[in-house]
């Protein structure tokens, strides 16, 4: 055996969890939440925002600790920023691909390559892929939701599923 082995972790260590242990988490989240084939639409709903509600408890815990020793952000556009490059850097190992605002509250967050979706077979048709896809969409929208009501800003996500493994998270920041 192995002396690094026998060594006790560092911190550092014992903050991340395995990449596939996270994916298969998230697998077994939705496959139970959507588990009966005789799902009406109220129980998808209730399913979906089961999801959601967990991921926005991570995503404000997650995002507390990531800005713990920063300064306050100035406005929304910040925020969202933060998102788009350092949020989605630690969750997926990469930056959202593109950002579109209208300066008015709405924030478009496009991932060509969504981490979640590199792996899902796509061979049902776009539609077909989409719907399947979509309740994969439940706790990242949560994540998003959780960390910028944690940074001060009331929103609305939405996510869209157009071509695999490409999504679309619309941010509507609420008026307060």
């Amino acid at each position: 055996m192995s002396s690094a082995a026998l060594t006790a972790p560092t911190p550092d260590d014992r903050r991340f969890v395995s990449e596939a242990a996270l994916d298969f988490l998230i697998i077994e989240m939705v496959q139970q939440m959507h588990q009966s084939p005789d799902e009406t639409e109220n129980d998808k709903e209730a399913s979906y925002f089961k999801l959601e509600t967990l991921g926005y408890r991570v995503g404000a815990a997650l995002v507390e600790r990531f800005t713990k020793d920063r300064p306050r952000f100035l406005d929304n556009l910040d925020v969202v920023k933060f998102i788009c490059k350092e949020f989605w850097l630690t969750l997926f190992k990469k930056q959202i691909d593109n950002l579109k605002t209208n300066h008015r509250g709405v924030y478009v967050l496009t991932d060509n390559n969504f981490r979640w979706f590199l792996r899902m077979a796509t061979d049902g048709g776009t539609a077909e892929t989409g719907r399947q896809a979509f309740p994969y969409l439940a706790f990242p929208c949560g994540l998003i939701r959780g960390a910028l009501s944690n940074l001060g800003v009331a929103s609305v996500v939405i996510a869209e599923v157009s071509n695999i493994p490409q999504c679309t998270f619309q941010i509507k920041i609420s008026k307060t």
